[in-house]
């Protein structure tokens, strides 16, 4: 997500002519959103950090749901459980 904040930002200074960025050809101002797409594309899903992400957030999910079914259970997370022993 950096990436494509760097990239906003060289087109605004781009688009206002402010220097140096003025200077420089479309490519290289558009380079950061190449490496975003790149990284969104390419290498999250290689490393597997998208499945991971997703699966992270539906486990927060479910333990919402499940607090919110059950009030009054203690829920405890993985994290907790391993902090114990």
């Amino acid at each position: 997500m950096p990436f494509v904040w760097i990239g906003v930002l060289l087109i605004v200074l781009k688009w206002f002519e402010l220097e140096p960025v003025a200077a420089w050809s479309w490519w290289a101002t558009l380079a950061p959103f190449a490496v975003a797409f790149a990284w969104f594309e390419l290498l999250e899903p290689l490393l597997g950090m998208d499945k991971r992400r997703a699966d992270d957030d539906f486990a927060e999910l479910r333990r919402l749901r499940i607090q919110r079914q059950f009030p009054y259970l203690r829920v405890q997370t993985r994290k907790a459980v391993k902090n114990k022993g």
